[in-house]
């Protein structure tokens, strides 16, 4: 997951897509990198589009809330600020003016703080994003009950990347419709598995309409920057 660019490749570019994941649980059927795996293909599908450089991904970011799985590695929200800061203003330094956050993981809030105090950034999805995303691709499952190694991003990966995907996905359903009180908590209270959502009902063909309509609905960030889509 790394992009492979020479200097001389990145001359006059001034937006950067810059992918944040997470190294967090995701059931027993979808790897740790899962988020930033995903995060990393939604950027990589834009770059090949639009006319942004493509930036390596963050693979640790907020995922308390998945403590209780071995595997999951955490920063704090302070430590995630400080670098997406650090990224922005190293690239401004060469030129790259503006930064939109490609975010993959759902806990990762404090990105739209990060983004809402600073200049020339934009967060990506937002829910518009997704929810134009999931209608063209047919997501059975509604946004909340698929929270987590559902039929999003189960469907995903089947589609960009299903030697990644182990077996026993078709059987891992489990839905947990009141999570008030997962940020106290994490989420272990609300399933045994890791898993929040219908895995069962992901295919390869709504993880390639999935990502093209978000590839669609980026050219309206283009928009921010006064770049041509």
């Amino acid at each position: 997951m790394f992009p492979s660019d020479t200097t001389v490749d990145v001359r006059n570019q001034t937006v950067a897509v810059l992918p944040v994941g997470s190294t967090e649980q995701h059931g027993p059927h979808l790897p740790l990198a899962t988020d930033s795996v995903i995060a990393w293909t939604i950027a990589s599908e834009i770059a090949a589009r639009y006319p942004v450089r493509l930036l390596p991904p963050i693979q640790f970011s907020c995922s308390q809330e998945h403590a209780d799985w071995p595997g999951t590695v955490s920063i704090s929200a302070s430590t995630l600020i400080s670098v997406v800061k650090d990224i922005a203003e190293s690239l401004r330094r060469n030129g790259v003016t503006n930064v939109v956050l490609v975010n993959g993981h759902g806990g990762n809030y404090v990105l739209s703080n990060i983004v809402q105090e600073g200049e020339g950034l934009a967060l990506f999805p937002g829910r518009d994003d997704w929810a134009f995303a999931r209608e063209k691709a047919g997501i059975e499952t509604s946004a909340y009950s698929d929270m987590h190694a559902g039929e999003l991003e189960t469907s995903i990966l089947l589609h960009a990347h299903p030697d990644l995907i182990r077996p026993g996905y078709v059987d891992s359903d489990h839905l947990a419709e009141d999570r008030r009180h997962m940020l106290t908590l994490g989420l272990a209270p609300y399933t045994s598995s890791g898993v929040i959502g219908r895995p069962s009902l992901a295919s390869a063909s709504k993880g390639e309409l999935l990502l093209a309509g978000l590839t669609e609905s980026f050219r309206h960030y283009l928009d921010l920057f006064g770049l041509p889509a």
